[in-house]
Formats: structure tokens, C-alpha cells, sequence
């Protein structure tokens, strides 16, 4: 018996010849904080030479299955503090290929399958010159390496590592290539269709300050006034705070400049400012997808590797499922073994006022109350109207041996009135 995995699992030794050292394998770990799969050890088969068949699960298979697609559908909603990390490195992935001057070439094509291709060759050509050119690029790229060999479990073998490792590191790099081009696209479309980068970096001001000038006018001269008596900060604070809620615009500007002059034309602190407003929409671009490559790689591990049994679970956070195993002794000696579960478990508790009202006598066992726990589920069933037996089994009381003539135990299988196990060398029963 075993609670180290927080699932139920029973399985039973097939009737044989060889000789069994356990007859049952029994794990309930339901009780811990999250809930482990039971369909990864769905071909558990062999323990200590002996064969053993599957008798109950809890969950079951199906269940089981269907709560680890929840790993792609909602890993993101549970583990939204991975957006954080996640958005960032994917950011540095492709940092050194911002801006994509000659995206716009894919469009040029004639039919769509001509501007698919297009695509991804520019994608392929992307990922040659982040290995070829960069350094930032190159080096995100060499750490995410490292990051998910290290992260595949050790119980597969090196080659394997290594294939897994790969895969999921290209499958990011991938993503984070694919959202680049199309968010260089989507600028580069915009400004071809004058909607961005038509007047400079303060085109929201000027809209401002025209819409101004025509519904709101100034007679008296008191704007011209109060940029005197500023020293210029009046209109000047306005405009910079326009650009900074500006930021297509000056991540637009920024672009054609850098296209037309190159990232040396800019000071130090231009390209700052290109690279935060880039990185701001770009990270809200990649947090959904790295999520949605994460969890995906969780459940493909699980299924198909089953290994990441733990990130793969505790990431889902599950609640429920909780259940608890009871021995009972029979008056004929047999043992008599419960599993009681609760499918679904209360989110909000509160005190039960009829225990409080119970009268209750010195040293009563709570069992033998009428309302033996303090507290009650504030909201839905209560566990104790949901409480239902998922599993039982008896184990026989072992036959003892014949006593032999004068007061020595004697067991049929060894000679001379010693306690022996045909399973066992030396004399000890097991």
C-alpha cells in the first residue's frame, strides 16, 4: 500500500504458479493537494516477476484522459503568471529580427498558395539568420536548448532527451517566428494604406491640437500665456504623453526610419523606445501561443511518453477526487477493505450550526454523531450526501498452521516443527 500518487489505483496478482510476494498493490494518494493521472500506468503489467491485471481506478481511464486535454485548453486560465516568462522569451527569440523591411514582398504574389510559400520561406530564411547573424537572437535560441533537454526527465534515455528537447524547443521558435513576420506584416500593410506613420511621431498631438483650435478657441491668448509662464512645459508635457499612448505610431515611424536610414541613424534612446513599444505588442501577441505550445507539449508527454505526469497535473490545479481507503476486520478474521471518494469537492466552507447544537457526550466518537463534522459545504452537495464507494475487496484470513505434539508449530512443506514460507528461504514466513 502506497499514497505517493495522488490517485487510486488496485491491482490484483493473476493466479499463477510462481510464488507471489504481494497479492494486491494498492495506492490512494486522493488526498493531496492536486491530482495525478491513472491512464499513464494504464500497461502497468509486472511487479517482481508476477503478472497483475487492473481491478479499479479513480478516476477512471476515460476520466482520466479527458482531464489531461484540459493541459491544452486551459493551462493558460490556471498558470497565467506563465504569460510573464513566457511573452518575454519569446521576445528574445526574435529580437534581432525586428524590423522585417522586406516582409511586405510575400503579398506581392499572385495567388495564395504562392503568398503561403512565400510565408514560409521567409520564416525559413528568418530562423537561418537568427542562427547565421545575431547574438541576443542566437543566444535565447541556445538557452531554450539547454532549458528543455534538462527539463525532459531523466528515466528516458539520452537519444530521446535530446529528440523531446529539440522538438519543443523548435516548436517555440517556430511560434515566436511565425507571430514576428505576421506582426511585421500587419505594420507594414498599415503603413502602405496610410493608416500608420503618415506625420511623425506626434500625430495624436496634432490631432489634438487641431480639433482644439476649431471647437475650443482662444481669444484671450491664455494657452499662448501659460506656455510662457511653463517655460514651454504646458503644450510640451501634453505632446510626449500623446506619443506614449501613441504607440503604433511610434513603433511605425520608428520602422520606416530604421528601413530607410538603418538602426545606426538612430540614438541610443530612439532604439530603446522602438524595442519597449515592439516588445509591448509582441507580448501580448505570444502569450496566448506559448501556453498553447506549452500545455500541448505537457499533454503529448503524458499520453504518448507518459512522463510529466507531475507538471502536467499539478499545473491543472484540480481539486477534486479526493478519497480515502477504510480496513475493517470481520468477526471470521477476513479484511475487508473500503474506498470511499467524493468526485467533486466544495470550493467554500462554513460551520455547520446543528453540530454545535448536537448534544455531545465525553469522549464520543465523532462517527457515532448525528452530525459528525464542524463543517458543511456553503454552496452545492455536501460530500457527506456525495460520499460513494468506488472500490472493495476482501482478503481472506490466512489459514494457520497445524499445531504438532508437543506445543512446536509445524508447517507441511519443512521438516522438524520450524515456521517456514515456501516462498521464502531460511525458515521466516513472510
Amino acid at each position: 500500500m502506497a499514497g505517493d500518487l495522488h490517485h487510486y489505483m488496485r491491482h490484483s496478482c493473476i493466479e499463477s504458479k510462481e510464488p507471489v510476494h504481494v497479492q494486491h498493490l494498492l495506492v490512494n494518494g486522493c488526498g493531496g493537494a492536486f491530482l495525478h493521472p491513472t491512464h499513464v500506468f494504464e500497461n502497468f503489467r509486472v511487479f517482481y516477476g508476477n503478472k497483475y491485471e487492473t481491478k479499479s481506478t479513480y478516476p477512471s481511464y476515460h476520466d482520466s484522459s479527458k482531464i489531461a486535454l484540459g493541459n491544452i485548453l486551459k493551462f493558460r486560465r490556471k498558470n497565467w503568471q506563465f504569460d510573464v516568462i513566457g511573452g518575454f522569451v519569446y521576445f528574445v527569440l526574435v529580437f534581432s529580427m525586428f524590423p522585417q523591411c522586406d516582409s511586405f514582398h510575400i503579398l506581392h504574389e499572385d495567388s495564395w498558395a504562392g503568398r503561403i510559400n512565400g510565408f514560409f520561406t521567409a520564416m525559413w530564411n528568418a530562423v537561418f539568420e537568427i542562427l547565421e547573424r545575431s547574438y541576443v537572437s542566437l543566444g535565447g535560441v541556445v538557452t531554450l536548448l539547454m532549458v528543455s533537454f534538462f527539463f525532459v526527465p531523466t528515466k528516458l534515455s539520452r537519444r530521446r532527451r535530446v529528440l523531446l528537447g529539440f522538438l519543443h524547443a523548435a516548436a517555440h521558435l517556430t511560434s515566436a517566428v511565425l507571430l514576428m513576420l505576421l506582426m511585421e506584416l500587419a505594420i507594414e500593410i498599415c503603413i502602405r494604406n496610410h493608416l500608420l506613420a503618415t506625420s511623425g511621431y506626434h500625430t495624436l498631438y496634432e490631432w489634438y491640437r487641431k480639433v482644439e483650435s476649431e471647437h475650443f478657441p482662444d481669444p484671450t491668448g491664455l494657452r499662448a500665456r501659460l506656455e510662457h509662464w511653463t517655460f514651454g512645459l504646458y503644450p510640451a508635457c501634453i505632446k510626449y504623453l500623446m506619443s506614449a499612448f501613441d504607440i503604433p505610431e511610434v513603433m511605425a515611424v520608428t520602422r520606416s526610419t530604421i528601413c530607410k536610414k538603418g538602426i545606426e541613424s538612430l540614438p541610443r534612446g530612439g532604439a530603446i523606445i522602438y524595442y519597449v513599444c515592439v516588445f509591448l505588442y509582441f507580448w501580448v501577441l505570444s502569450t496566448p501561443v506559448v501556453s498553447l505550445v506549452f500545455g500541448s507539449y505537457l499533454y503529448l508527454c503524458i499520453n504518448w511518453f507518459h512522463i510529466h505526469f507531475d507538471e502536467a497535473f499539478s499545473s491543472l490545479r484540480i481539486a477534486n477526487y479526493k478519497a480515502f481507503t477504510r480496513l475493517h476486520i470481520k468477526k471470521n478474521g477476513d479484511l475487508e477493505v473500503f474506498t470511499l471518494a467524493v468526485d467533486k469537492v466544495p470550493k467554500d466552507w462554513m460551520l455547520d450550526p446543528d453540530w454545535d447544537m448536537e448534544p455531545k457526550q465525553p469522549f464520543q466518537m465523532s462517527y457515532t454523531r448525528k452530525f459528525p463534522s464542524k463543517w458543511r459545504a456553503a454552496s452545492g452537495l455536501d460530500p457527506i450526501n456525495a460520499v460513494r464507494i468506488v472500490d472493495r475487496f476482501v482478503i481472506p484470513r490466512t489459514p494457520s498452521s497445524p499445531t504438532t505434539p508437543g506445543g512446536s508449530v509445524s508447517s507441511p512443506t519443512t521438516p522438524g516443527g520450524s515456521v517456514s514460507s515456501p516462498t521464502t528461504p531460511g525458515g521466516f514466513m513472510r
